[in-house]
């Protein structure tokens, strides 16, 4: 399992564009890729479940992988969260 943290940057939080990214791409992968907060784990394959969470700027995440192309399908996660400006 691969495991990291990340603050949110974006005033506007995990907002549409970047989660139906996410969602888009992080579908194609076996492995289950899940993202935390506030004690709340959600399946990143599931805009509906992302977008109910409400993180917003300063917040901080954790975002899990596990699986057969846990690493792959991480580093996809991250690179979508980084590029869109989204965390750091």
């Amino acid at each position: 399992m691969i495991e990291k943290t990340f603050t949110i940057i974006d005033r506007d939080g995990i907002h549409a564009r970047p989660a139906a990214i996410l969602v888009s791409t992080i579908s194609k992968f076996k492995s289950d890729i899940r993202l935390e907060y506030r004690e709340k784990q959600v399946n990143l394959k599931s805009i509906t479940s992302l977008m109910t969470l409400g993180a917003g700027e300063g917040d901080q995440i954790k975002v899990f992988a596990e699986g057969p192309d846990e690493e792959e399908a991480f580093q996809e996660t991250e690179a979508i969260l980084k590029i869109s400006s989204v965390v750091k």
